[in-house]
């Protein structure tokens, strides 16, 4: 009785090969396909390496975290996955000019890789304090940014 259920449930051969074929075609179909990710991507257009940190509000918090090192005409997902924030704060450093896409609004950083909560007392916390511009995404789910060489400010002169 056994034996007969089972093979209820064999192929002829020209069927399994046919749906070894099919199955072969779907796993190659599903290998290269991409499917499209909700992230906010950061584009460098430029000639040099840039170190990026971004800045969002979230339930609880602001978080800010960096560096992504974002070679010359590469974007990389700094946030991945939907986007949860309407607005998005962005500070870039252009590795080879020193050069910065900045802004008026502060948020702290850190020399090395960091994701700090909270933008209030940087100095207190042992951070420094660095301008970012704001990025409003009008509520999408991915986002694209792209720094270019025109909206780079010089580097700032030393001081004495």
């Amino acid at each position: 009785m056994i034996h007969r259920a089972l093979n209820r449930f064999r192929l002829p051969l020209l069927s399994t090969q046919r749906w070894l074929i099919a199955a072969s075609v779907l796993c190659a179909a599903c290998a290269f396909s991409t499917a499209a990710r909700a992230d906010l991507q950061v584009c460098n257009t430029t000639s040099s390496l840039v170190g990026v940190a971004v800045g969002y509000r979230t339930k609880k918090d602001w978080l800010v975290e960096g560096w992504w090192r974002i070679p010359a005409n590469v974007c990389t997902a700094v946030v991945e996955g939907d986007l949860s924030s309407r607005y998005f704060y962005l500070h870039a450093e252009d590795a080879d000019t020193g050069g910065r896409w900045r802004g008026p609004v502060f948020m702290c950083t850190s020399n090395k890789q960091f994701k700090i909560e909270g933008i209030k007392d940087c100095f207190a916390r042992g951070f420094e304090r660095t301008g970012f511009f704001e990025v409003d995404t009008g509520n999408q789910k991915n986002w694209q940014i792209r720094l270019t060489e025109a909206d780079k400010v010089s580097k700032e002169p030393e001081q004495k």
